[in-house]
């Protein structure tokens, strides 16, 4: 099987994108007297309202039809107004602790941020993806989810120094080119903010429920806001807000702090309407096997971190067939 290499990708994209990006020589441009000339005659034989609803026929043409991922059940992203809150180790402990809760379902977990991907490091996973006999790129595997990733194409330490149209191709090919096989939920772990990735994943594919989250800090629940509201008006459910890093419990006398602050997250779900899929403290031991890439809900089963983690994987298997029925 050959491999799909950064820079084969790369020269990919930038012959896709120069094939939408036609410029036009200075002999094919009009003289400006000429072009205004033109426009105010097309302007008069054109009637305002037929126009409107030409241009209204023509939007609806371009917008994108969604299409499922092959093999794939249903998509839960994993979202956060901005950067910093722990949406990524969310999104990894959230994958497996369905899997945790439900042996029987199969999960997978696709990296969406392009130029600041977390997958690799959090699953300990590192490689170039091979191809299929049908060209499609097989994900790498660690502690049974299938992972997909940009930072599986790039040095740990190379930056992604792309434009906008080479991100949004880049990561149609995560969607549609990868062999999933078949699973029952693909867990989108999205890059921080309300862009186009984020647009695009939503026009594009149906997503059954996007997860919040946000520590309790107010600065933190701005941007949490502004991302549910988005979703809400792109029509994904918002299946809930997760407060993480909620409380600091020392570890020599038991004293817990709300570095954070209190309940923050709880409130905004009340204001929003939503659940508040559960609580994550901020411990040791979720940063520490973070960092070496055993997620706590594997590497520390048993412990109250991974606990809280099967919580909410339950409350958001839960939320979704709530809205099946």
């Amino acid at each position: 099987m050959a491999q799909l290499t950064y820079s084969k990708l790369s020269h990919f994209l930038r012959i896709s994108v120069n094939k939408h990006s036609l410029l036009r020589t200075g002999a094919e441009i009009n003289p400006g007297h000429a072009c205004c000339v033109q426009f105010i005659r097309c302007q008069r034989s054109v009637d305002s309202k037929a126009l409107q609803e030409r241009q209204k026929q023509q939007m609806a043409r371009g917008l994108p039809k969604q299409k499922p991922i092959t093999g794939v059940k249903q998509v839960i992203v994993v979202a956060s107004g901005k950067g910093g809150v722990g949406k990524s180790t969310t999104a990894v402990n959230l994958a497996l602790g369905i899997m945790a809760n439900d042996p029987n379902k199969s999960v997978g977990l696709l990296d969406a941020d392009v130029y600041g991907p977390s997958i690799p490091k959090l699953m300990n996973l590192k490689g170039n993806p091979e191809l299929s006999d049908h060209n499609l790129m097989i994900p790498l595997t660690n502690y049974g989810v299938p992972c997909m990733s940009m930072g599986f194409l790039v040095d740990e330490v190379a930056p992604i120094v792309w434009r906008g149209l080479m991100v949004m191709s880049g990561l149609e090919k995560l969607l549609r080119q990868v062999d999933w096989g078949s699973l029952d939920y693909l867990v989108v772990d999205m890059p921080p903010g309300t862009g186009d990735v984020q647009l695009s994943i939503s026009q594009n594919i149906p997503v059954a429920g996007a997860v919040i989250v946000s520590t309790p800090q107010d600065i933190a629940l701005l941007d949490a806001r502004r991302g549910a509201e988005m979703f809400k008006k792109v029509n994904v459910p918002v299946l809930g807000l997760v407060q993480n890093m909620s409380v600091f419990q020392c570890p020599n006398c038991n004293h817990q702090t709300h570095i954070f602050g209190s309940d923050g997250a709880r409130q905004l779900a009340d204001t929003l309407g939503v659940r508040l899929l559960g609580d994550i403290p901020l411990h040791l031991n979720i940063r520490e096997t973070s960092d070496r890439g055993k997620p706590v809900v594997v590497s520390s089963p048993d412990s109250p971190e991974a606990e809280a983690y099967r919580k909410v994987a339950f409350a958001v298997v839960q939320r979704l067939q709530e809205l099946e029925t």
